[in-house]
């Protein structure tokens, strides 16, 4: 048994494809095939069924995988103790971050970081909180920049940020000549949200209290707050944004924008990590190097209040 046969069933289990976990360890499919065929026949016992398509684990296998994801991860923590004897940032980071905070984060941070540490190589992955919580546990991820809190105790969160949530309205809107607005204002009809499956969406609805409205419903759904943006632009509507995506409004789009009543609602932003995870030394890099993209007002709750999120 190898760390090598290691890696190949818990590529072959994360993708649950041959070729497609073989292209992931850059082997050819004959030579995962049969290296896991190896470990079988070593170990007297099949780990996945191929008669299934996808290809699935047996029923020992799911527990022989997940022994193997541990010693990986075990493995894992003696090259780190090598890199930080070294004093050296290096290696990969793999980082999960949702779509909300991508478009406004990463361009700076990646920036900053490719430049402090050029032997760090970071591997993004843009996607939902529940893919980024999933990988984390699958070991595919080593950190997550998403919004919290999660509740969910295998998962370690360290608050970064608070997000001042603001309405954005058309100039066609009744609530455009208004300065603050309360969330009893906003029509649900007139709103534009995110798809289903985002945390802000969530929010969102939690805020303005819609899951109690009968008459709710929707024309339109994204992924993408910059086509929330636009469609209120082109439209009579609003949307809700937060505090990142305003930040670098012309003056004429700030007249758009409008404030909710104290305690003025807001999104609570972490940096998350399985609670067994390793690579601390970048990941505390990359924390400090987050806290010096955003504002200091931002790093403190005083005058906020985080709004709930249903996962």
């Amino acid at each position: 048994m190898t760390l090598t046969q290691l890696q190949y069933i818990v590529a072959l289990d994360t993708c649950r494809h041959f070729v497609v976990a073989a292209e992931k360890c850059f082997v050819t499919q004959p030579t995962l095939s049969m290296q896991v065929q190896k470990l079988e026949e070593e170990l007297g016992v099949k780990i996945f069924d191929r008669t299934k398509q996808p290809v699935i684990p047996t029923e020992i296998g799911v527990s022989i995988i997940a022994q193997a994801r541990r010693v990986l991860h075990e493995s894992g923590m003696i090259q780190q103790l090598i890199d930080d004897q070294k004093d050296s940032l290096k290696g990969e980071l793999r980082i999960g971050i949702i779509p909300t905070l991508a478009p406004y984060l990463l361009p700076p941070l990646f920036r900053h970081m490719r430049s402090k540490y050029p032997q760090l190589d970071l591997i993004i992955k843009e996607t939902i909180t529940e893919e980024v919580v999933g990988g984390l546990k699958r070991n595919e991820l080593d950190c997550g920049l998403v919004v919290t809190p999660l509740k969910d105790s295998s998962i370690r969160e360290d608050v970064l940020f608070y997000e001042e949530l603001f309405v954005y309205v058309s100039r066609k809107n009744a609530l455009y000549d208004k300065k603050y607005v309360l969330a009893s204002d906003i029509d649900p009809n007139q709103l534009w949200l995110l798809e289903e499956g985002h945390c802000f969406r969530s929010q969102i609805l939690n805020l303005c209290e819609l899951r109690k409205s009968s008459d709710f419903h929707f024309k339109y759904e994204t992924g993408n707050i910059e086509t929330l943006k636009r469609m209120v632009d082109k439209s009579d509507g609003i949307t809700i944004l937060p505090e990142l995506a305003v930040m670098e409004f012309t003056r004429p789009q700030w007249k758009l924008v409008k404030q909710l009543k104290e305690p003025r609602p807001a999104r609570e932003v972490s940096l998350v990590t399985h609670r067994d995870h390793i690579k601390a030394r970048q990941i505390r890099t990359l924390r400090e190097e987050v806290l010096q993209i955003v504002p200091r007002p931002m790093q403190k709750l005083q005058g906020k209040k985080v709004v709930e999120i249903n996962y």
